[in-house]
């Protein structure tokens, strides 16, 4: 087959996204990318039919296309992955691979085409409802009255009329999925209200007509924890890799 690669809009392989993200059914942690121009996207044909697409962006400056983050091709056309994406990697440059595990695709073109591959984060999606209390502890939204410094976070958790943590979401991934963050004042850490904030934010979530993920590093094994403990499992993580 005659391959070819070709630089385009993110209007001409919007369809074929859609494909992406149905087949997918996970939080893509790099949606934002798209939202906000910060990658360019690529047409993959063969022998004039449109079968794929891939997406590049930069790592560590936004400016940048240094990096694949997107690989999709149509199920009758992945038997070819292999031969496409040598094709996809001359035509975008890019010296490295960043995928989410759950990515099963660009996960086996990381692992065949790439070296010093390192785990960055873990993600984590819906498991099930848990029923933590904490007595005394209030979970409520932000008022204008709160003094929160520089966090603007949208809800809190009170005690003895003091915020003893705060949390919100954030709002730039693929529907229906948003992305729960937290954080517990230092002196009132390990007493169990981050994972009851998480829990409540599970709640709100699904209320926004949304269904709650998360994330964290893999180095921060307490906020794993409090994660698992709210109702989240693992469902991947975050890897990347240098373009041999």
């Amino acid at each position: 087959m005659e391959t070819q690669v070709i630089k385009c809009s993110l209007e001409a392989i919007q369809p074929l996204r859609d494909l992406f993200l149905h087949e997918s059914n996970f939080q893509f942690v790099c949606n934002k990318c798209h939202d906000f121009g910060w990658a360019d996207t690529y047409l993959f044909t063969s022998d004039g039919v449109e079968i794929g697409y891939g997406a590049v962006w930069g790592t560590n400056k936004r400016e940048d296309r240094d990096t694949i983050f997107e690989f999709y091709l149509l199920p009758t056309y992945r038997k070819s992955a292999h031969l496409v994406f040598p094709y996809f990697h001359a035509a975008c440059g890019a010296t490295l691979i960043e995928c989410q595990t759950n990515d099963p695709l660009l996960t086996s073109m990381l692992y065949a085409f790439s070296s010093n591959i390192q785990a960055e984060a873990v993600l984590f999606e819906e498991d099930h409802t848990s029923t933590l209390t904490i007595p005394g502890v209030t979970f409520r939204k932000r008022e204008e009255k709160d003094e929160m410094g520089d966090d603007d976070s949208t809800y809190v958790l009170e005690r003895n009329g003091e915020i003893v943590a705060s949390g919100g979401f954030v709002w730039s991934y693929n529907m229906p999925y948003i992305d729960i963050y937290m954080q517990v004042k230092e002196p009132y850490r390990q007493q169990g209200l981050g994972s009851l904030i998480v829990q409540e934010l599970k709640k709100e979530a699904y209320l926004l007509k949304r269904v709650p993920a998360a994330r964290c590093n893999i180095s921060n094994h307490r906020s794993k924890a409090t994660l698992l403990k709210a109702g989240f499992k693992v469902c991947g993580y975050r890897v990347k890799g240098t373009i041999q």
